[in-house]
Protein backbone atom coordinates (compact mmCIF):
# COMPACT_ATOMS: atom_id res chain seq x y z
CA UNK A 1 0.00 0.00 0.00
CA UNK A 2 1.19 3.15 -1.26
CA UNK A 3 2.05 5.29 1.97
CA UNK A 4 1.84 8.98 0.28
CA UNK A 5 -1.91 7.84 -0.99
CA UNK A 6 -3.17 6.79 2.43
CA UNK A 7 -1.88 10.01 3.38
CA UNK A 8 -3.99 11.81 0.66
CA UNK A 9 -7.47 10.20 1.49
CA UNK A 10 -6.75 10.28 4.71
CA UNK A 11 -6.32 14.22 4.71
CA UNK A 12 -9.64 14.28 2.31
CA UNK A 13 -11.67 12.49 4.57
CA UNK A 14 -10.94 15.07 7.15
CA UNK A 15 -12.43 17.25 5.64
CA UNK A 16 -15.15 15.38 4.36
CA UNK A 17 -15.76 15.27 8.23
CA UNK A 18 -16.17 18.97 8.65
CA UNK A 19 -18.14 19.10 5.55
CA UNK A 20 -20.54 16.51 7.10
CA UNK A 21 -20.54 17.38 10.81
CA UNK A 22 -24.19 16.70 12.11
CA UNK A 23 -23.38 20.67 13.76
CA UNK A 24 -22.02 22.24 10.42
CA UNK A 25 -20.44 24.80 12.43
CA UNK A 26 -16.82 24.48 10.48
CA UNK A 27 -15.76 21.62 13.06
CA UNK A 28 -14.59 18.30 12.33
CA UNK A 29 -17.27 15.69 13.31
CA UNK A 30 -15.87 13.87 16.16
CA UNK A 31 -16.59 10.83 13.98
CA UNK A 32 -18.02 8.55 11.21
CA UNK A 33 -20.33 5.53 13.33
CA UNK A 34 -21.72 2.75 11.23
CA UNK A 35 -24.26 2.20 13.65
CA UNK A 36 -26.08 6.40 13.71
CA UNK A 37 -23.93 8.18 10.40
CA UNK A 38 -21.80 11.70 11.56
CA UNK A 39 -21.51 13.28 14.97
CA UNK A 40 -21.22 16.49 16.11
CA UNK A 41 -17.96 18.66 15.63
CA UNK A 42 -15.23 18.24 18.57
CA UNK A 43 -13.74 20.95 19.86
CA UNK A 44 -10.97 19.47 21.08
CA UNK A 45 -9.69 17.39 18.20
CA UNK A 46 -10.41 20.00 15.73
CA UNK A 47 -7.84 21.96 17.81
CA UNK A 48 -5.12 19.75 16.72
CA UNK A 49 -6.07 18.47 13.52
CA UNK A 50 -5.36 22.10 12.92
CA UNK A 51 -1.49 21.50 12.75
CA UNK A 52 -1.59 18.27 11.05
CA UNK A 53 -3.76 20.23 8.01
CA UNK A 54 -1.38 23.40 8.17
CA UNK A 55 1.62 20.78 7.95
CA UNK A 56 0.11 18.74 5.15
CA UNK A 57 -1.02 21.62 3.08
CA UNK A 58 2.58 23.68 2.84
CA UNK A 59 3.81 20.34 2.10
CA UNK A 60 1.39 20.07 -0.54
CA UNK A 61 1.05 23.46 -1.72
CA UNK A 62 -2.27 23.18 -1.19
CA UNK A 63 -4.58 26.27 -0.72
CA UNK A 64 -7.86 24.05 0.07
CA UNK A 65 -6.48 22.30 3.21
CA UNK A 66 -5.07 25.84 4.27
CA UNK A 67 -8.58 27.12 4.53
CA UNK A 68 -10.17 24.35 5.94
CA UNK A 69 -7.80 25.06 8.99
CA UNK A 70 -8.21 28.67 8.73
CA UNK A 71 -11.87 27.86 9.03
CA UNK A 72 -11.48 25.23 12.11
CA UNK A 73 -9.45 28.08 13.74
CA UNK A 74 -12.47 30.99 13.45
CA UNK A 75 -14.79 28.14 14.94
CA UNK A 76 -13.11 27.74 17.61
CA UNK A 77 -12.00 31.49 18.35
CA UNK A 78 -15.98 31.57 18.00
CA UNK A 79 -16.60 29.40 20.84
CA UNK A 80 -13.97 30.40 23.35
CA UNK A 81 -15.21 31.05 26.93
CA UNK A 82 -14.40 34.55 28.07
CA UNK A 83 -12.09 32.75 30.67
CA UNK A 84 -9.94 31.45 27.92
CA UNK A 85 -10.74 28.35 28.18
CA UNK A 86 -12.91 25.48 26.16
CA UNK A 87 -15.47 23.13 27.03
CA UNK A 88 -15.44 18.85 27.21
CA UNK A 89 -16.95 16.68 24.55
CA UNK A 90 -18.75 17.60 21.65
CA UNK A 91 -20.98 20.34 20.38
CA UNK A 92 -24.37 20.09 22.70
CA UNK A 93 -22.93 17.63 25.10
CA UNK A 94 -23.82 19.13 28.35
CA UNK A 95 -22.17 20.21 31.27
CA UNK A 96 -20.91 23.02 28.83
CA UNK A 97 -17.78 23.36 30.94
CA UNK A 98 -14.55 24.51 30.52
CA UNK A 99 -12.00 21.43 30.58
CA UNK A 100 -8.36 21.33 31.02
CA UNK A 101 -7.37 18.83 28.45
CA UNK A 102 -9.53 19.95 25.66
CA UNK A 103 -7.90 23.53 26.44
CA UNK A 104 -4.96 22.22 25.98
CA UNK A 105 -5.46 20.26 22.34
CA UNK A 106 -7.09 23.10 20.97
CA UNK A 107 -4.08 25.80 22.06
CA UNK A 108 -1.50 23.27 19.67
CA UNK A 109 -4.11 24.37 16.92
CA UNK A 110 -4.22 28.19 18.40
CA UNK A 111 -0.24 28.34 18.15
CA UNK A 112 -0.21 26.67 14.53
CA UNK A 113 -2.16 28.94 13.67
CA UNK A 114 -0.70 32.30 15.20
CA UNK A 115 2.43 30.53 13.54
CA UNK A 116 0.56 30.38 9.98
CA UNK A 117 -1.86 33.29 10.08
CA UNK A 118 -0.61 35.79 11.73
CA UNK A 119 -1.60 37.67 15.42
CA UNK A 120 -5.59 37.41 14.59
CA UNK A 121 -5.20 34.50 16.68
CA UNK A 122 -2.68 35.42 19.06
CA UNK A 123 -4.61 36.68 21.54
CA UNK A 124 -7.20 33.64 21.43
CA UNK A 125 -3.90 31.85 22.07
CA UNK A 126 -2.62 33.95 24.76
CA UNK A 127 -6.41 33.62 26.91
CA UNK A 128 -6.17 29.80 26.30
CA UNK A 129 -2.28 29.23 27.62
CA UNK A 130 -3.08 32.06 30.31
CA UNK A 131 -5.88 29.73 31.39
CA UNK A 132 -4.19 26.74 31.96
CA UNK A 133 -0.98 28.43 33.33
CA UNK A 134 -3.80 30.07 36.10
CA UNK A 135 -5.74 27.06 37.17
CA UNK A 136 -2.67 24.46 37.91
CA UNK A 137 -2.00 23.27 41.05
CA UNK A 138 1.41 23.94 42.68
CA UNK A 139 2.48 20.57 42.08
CA UNK A 140 2.37 21.04 38.22
CA UNK A 141 -1.18 18.63 38.17
CA UNK A 142 -4.42 20.10 36.95
CA UNK A 143 -7.07 19.38 38.74
CA UNK A 144 -9.97 22.18 39.01
CA UNK A 145 -11.24 21.57 35.42
CA UNK A 146 -11.23 18.05 35.00
CA UNK A 147 -13.69 16.40 32.16
CA UNK A 148 -16.52 15.45 33.31
CA UNK A 149 -16.86 12.88 30.16
CA UNK A 150 -13.80 11.04 32.20
CA UNK A 151 -13.12 9.81 35.88
CA UNK A 152 -12.29 12.48 38.00
CA UNK A 153 -8.77 11.15 38.76
CA UNK A 154 -5.23 12.83 37.76
CA UNK A 155 -4.57 12.16 34.67
CA UNK A 156 -0.75 11.42 33.73
CA UNK A 157 -2.14 11.97 30.06
CA UNK A 158 -1.78 15.74 30.25
CA UNK A 159 1.66 15.74 29.46
CA UNK A 160 -0.21 16.43 25.96
CA UNK A 161 -1.76 19.85 27.46
CA UNK A 162 2.04 20.89 28.35
CA UNK A 163 3.10 20.11 24.64
CA UNK A 164 0.62 22.68 23.75
CA UNK A 165 1.90 25.08 26.34
CA UNK A 166 5.67 24.53 25.03
CA UNK A 167 4.33 25.59 21.11
CA UNK A 168 2.57 28.94 23.38
CA UNK A 169 6.22 29.42 24.85
CA UNK A 170 8.20 29.25 21.07
CA UNK A 171 5.64 32.42 20.22
CA UNK A 172 5.41 34.03 23.09
CA UNK A 173 9.44 33.16 24.74
CA UNK A 174 8.72 36.05 27.90
CA UNK A 175 5.57 34.39 29.61
CA UNK A 176 5.31 31.87 32.18
CA UNK A 177 3.82 29.07 29.66
CA UNK A 178 7.31 26.75 29.67
CA UNK A 179 7.77 26.90 33.27
CA UNK A 180 3.67 25.57 33.34
CA UNK A 181 4.49 22.70 31.33
CA UNK A 182 7.66 21.56 32.84
CA UNK A 183 5.83 21.53 36.07
CA UNK A 184 3.36 19.35 34.98
CA UNK A 185 5.49 16.94 33.12
CA UNK A 186 8.27 16.56 36.21
CA UNK A 187 5.01 16.06 37.93
CA UNK A 188 3.47 13.32 35.70
CA UNK A 189 7.23 11.29 36.12
CA UNK A 190 7.01 11.16 39.45
CA UNK A 191 4.09 8.63 38.46
CA UNK A 192 6.33 6.91 35.93
CA UNK A 193 7.37 3.27 37.47
CA UNK A 194 10.84 1.93 37.02
CA UNK A 195 9.58 -0.05 33.80
CA UNK A 196 8.26 3.15 32.28
CA UNK A 197 4.76 2.70 33.14
CA UNK A 198 2.46 5.11 34.09
CA UNK A 199 -0.12 5.17 36.64
CA UNK A 200 -3.17 7.46 36.22
CA UNK A 201 -2.75 7.24 32.58
CA UNK A 202 -6.59 6.22 31.22
CA UNK A 203 -9.52 7.76 30.92
CA UNK A 204 -11.14 5.03 32.99
CA UNK A 205 -9.37 2.02 33.51
CA UNK A 206 -5.69 2.90 35.14
CA UNK A 207 -4.67 -0.44 35.81
CA UNK A 208 -5.38 -1.17 32.21
CA UNK A 209 -4.18 2.06 29.80
CA UNK A 210 -5.19 2.42 26.63
CA UNK A 211 -2.12 2.67 24.04
CA UNK A 212 -3.77 6.03 23.07
CA UNK A 213 -3.49 7.71 26.50
CA UNK A 214 -0.19 6.06 26.69
CA UNK A 215 0.88 7.78 23.61
CA UNK A 216 0.03 11.11 25.07
CA UNK A 217 2.08 11.02 28.01
CA UNK A 218 5.18 9.20 26.14
CA UNK A 219 4.62 12.45 23.75
CA UNK A 220 3.92 15.24 26.46
CA UNK A 221 7.20 13.31 27.71
CA UNK A 222 9.33 13.32 24.25
CA UNK A 223 7.90 17.22 23.26
CA UNK A 224 9.80 18.36 26.83
CA UNK A 225 12.54 16.93 25.61
CA UNK A 226 12.40 18.53 22.45
CA UNK A 227 11.77 21.70 23.81
CA UNK A 228 14.52 21.88 27.41
CA UNK A 229 16.99 19.09 25.90
CA UNK A 230 17.29 17.80 29.26
CA UNK A 231 18.33 14.17 29.57
CA UNK A 232 15.95 13.95 32.07
CA UNK A 233 13.61 14.03 29.99
CA UNK A 234 14.82 11.54 27.26
CA UNK A 235 15.92 8.98 29.55
CA UNK A 236 11.95 9.11 30.62
CA UNK A 237 11.04 8.76 27.51
CA UNK A 238 13.32 5.86 26.15
CA UNK A 239 12.20 4.01 29.43
CA UNK A 240 8.73 3.90 28.25
CA UNK A 241 9.46 3.66 24.53
CA UNK A 242 11.80 0.44 25.05
CA UNK A 243 8.52 -1.05 27.55
CA UNK A 244 6.33 -0.44 24.56
CA UNK A 245 8.87 -1.94 22.11
CA UNK A 246 8.23 -5.55 24.02
CA UNK A 247 4.50 -5.21 23.46
CA UNK A 248 4.45 -4.81 19.95
CA UNK A 249 2.93 -7.76 17.95
CA UNK A 250 4.82 -9.37 14.76
CA UNK A 251 2.12 -8.17 12.83
CA UNK A 252 2.72 -4.84 14.03
CA UNK A 253 0.01 -4.29 16.27
CA UNK A 254 0.00 -2.93 19.89
CA UNK A 255 -2.66 -4.26 22.19
CA UNK A 256 -5.12 -1.84 22.77
CA UNK A 257 -4.83 -1.78 26.46
CA UNK A 258 -1.94 -2.91 28.99
CA UNK A 259 -1.06 -3.70 32.22
CA UNK A 260 1.90 -2.64 34.43
CA UNK A 261 3.84 -5.28 33.22
CA UNK A 262 3.45 -4.11 29.70
CA UNK A 263 1.50 -7.44 29.18
CA UNK A 264 -1.62 -7.01 26.27
CA UNK A 265 -5.56 -7.02 28.49
CA UNK A 266 -7.32 -7.41 25.47
CA UNK A 267 -6.82 -9.21 21.97
CA UNK A 268 -8.12 -5.78 19.91
CA UNK A 269 -6.16 -2.92 19.05
CA UNK A 270 -6.44 0.77 19.43
CA UNK A 271 -5.34 2.16 16.30
CA UNK A 272 -5.05 5.17 17.27
CA UNK A 273 -2.35 4.72 19.79
CA UNK A 274 -0.88 2.02 17.48
CA UNK A 275 0.03 5.77 15.21
CA UNK A 276 0.61 7.64 17.95
CA UNK A 277 3.41 5.43 19.60
CA UNK A 278 4.80 5.14 15.99
CA UNK A 279 5.03 8.93 16.23
CA UNK A 280 6.59 8.47 19.24
CA UNK A 281 9.26 6.19 18.17
CA UNK A 282 10.25 7.96 14.95
CA UNK A 283 11.44 11.32 16.65
CA UNK A 284 13.24 9.08 19.54
CA UNK A 285 14.79 7.24 16.31
CA UNK A 286 16.02 11.22 15.52
CA UNK A 287 17.40 11.88 18.69
CA UNK A 288 19.19 8.37 19.29
CA UNK A 289 19.49 7.28 15.48
CA UNK A 290 18.46 4.01 17.06
CA UNK A 291 17.12 1.63 14.58
CA UNK A 292 15.22 -0.46 16.84
CA UNK A 293 12.75 2.60 17.11
CA UNK A 294 12.41 3.20 13.39
CA UNK A 295 11.87 -0.20 12.71
CA UNK A 296 9.06 -0.54 15.23
CA UNK A 297 7.70 2.46 13.94
CA UNK A 298 7.55 1.19 10.17
CA UNK A 299 6.14 -1.96 11.26
CA UNK A 300 3.19 -0.04 13.61
CA UNK A 301 2.13 2.27 10.85
CA UNK A 302 2.23 -0.64 8.22
CA UNK A 303 -0.34 -2.14 10.38
CA UNK A 304 -2.54 0.61 10.17
CA UNK A 305 -2.58 1.30 6.69
CA UNK A 306 -3.54 -2.28 5.83
CA UNK A 307 -6.82 -1.60 8.16
CA UNK A 308 -7.45 1.91 6.07
CA UNK A 309 -9.91 1.63 3.40
CA UNK A 310 -8.80 3.15 0.13
CA UNK A 311 -11.90 3.39 -2.20
CA UNK A 312 -15.64 2.39 -1.28
CA UNK A 313 -17.91 5.09 0.25
CA UNK A 314 -16.92 8.19 0.95
CA UNK A 315 -17.88 8.12 4.98
CA UNK A 316 -15.74 5.27 5.22
CA UNK A 317 -12.97 6.17 2.78
CA UNK A 318 -9.35 7.23 4.40
CA UNK A 319 -10.72 6.87 7.95
CA UNK A 320 -9.28 5.03 10.59
CA UNK A 321 -11.21 2.82 12.47
CA UNK A 322 -11.38 3.38 16.46
CA UNK A 323 -10.40 -0.21 17.12
CA UNK A 324 -9.33 -3.52 15.25
CA UNK A 325 -11.22 -4.81 14.56
CA UNK A 326 -14.29 -2.40 14.56
CA UNK A 327 -15.85 -4.29 17.26
CA UNK A 328 -13.00 -3.51 19.80
CA UNK A 329 -13.78 -1.99 22.98
CA UNK A 330 -12.39 1.61 21.98
CA UNK A 331 -14.43 3.51 20.04
CA UNK A 332 -16.40 0.58 18.25
CA UNK A 333 -18.14 0.68 15.33
CA UNK A 334 -16.67 4.35 14.70
CA UNK A 335 -14.43 6.33 12.89
CA UNK A 336 -13.23 9.00 15.24
CA UNK A 337 -11.03 11.94 13.31
CA UNK A 338 -8.80 11.84 15.66
CA UNK A 339 -7.27 8.58 14.61
CA UNK A 340 -7.07 9.80 10.94
CA UNK A 341 -5.25 13.03 12.48
CA UNK A 342 -2.05 11.02 13.86
CA UNK A 343 -2.07 8.53 10.99
CA UNK A 344 -1.60 10.88 9.19
CA UNK A 345 0.96 12.71 11.48
CA UNK A 346 3.39 9.80 11.94
CA UNK A 347 3.35 8.66 8.15
CA UNK A 348 4.73 12.45 6.92
CA UNK A 349 7.34 11.59 10.35
CA UNK A 350 8.11 8.00 8.55
CA UNK A 351 8.19 9.97 4.92
CA UNK A 352 10.38 12.67 5.75
CA UNK A 353 13.04 10.53 7.85
CA UNK A 354 12.78 8.22 5.24
CA UNK A 355 13.86 10.69 2.81
CA UNK A 356 16.86 12.00 4.77
CA UNK A 357 18.37 8.36 3.43
CA UNK A 358 18.94 6.71 6.54
CA UNK A 359 19.78 2.55 5.41
CA UNK A 360 16.71 0.79 6.41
Amino acid sequence: METSQVIRESVAWIGRAQDNSASNDGGVARDFSLLTGWNSSYPETTGYIIPTLINYAKLKNDETTLLRAKRMLNWLVSIQFPDGGFQGSVIGAAPEIPVTFNTGQILLGLASGTEEFGDEYREPMRRAANWLVRTQDDDGCWRKHRSPFTDPTDKAYETHVSWGLFEAARLEPESDYARSAIANIKWALSLQTDNGWFENCCLSEPEQPLTHTLGYVLRGVIEAYRFTNDEIFLDASLKTADSLLTALRDDGSLPGRLDSDWKGTVSWSCLTGNVQIAACWLLLFKYTDNAKYRDAALAANKFVCRTVNLDGRPEIRGAVKGSFPVSGDYCAYEYPNWAAKFLVDSLLMEKAIMAEGKPV
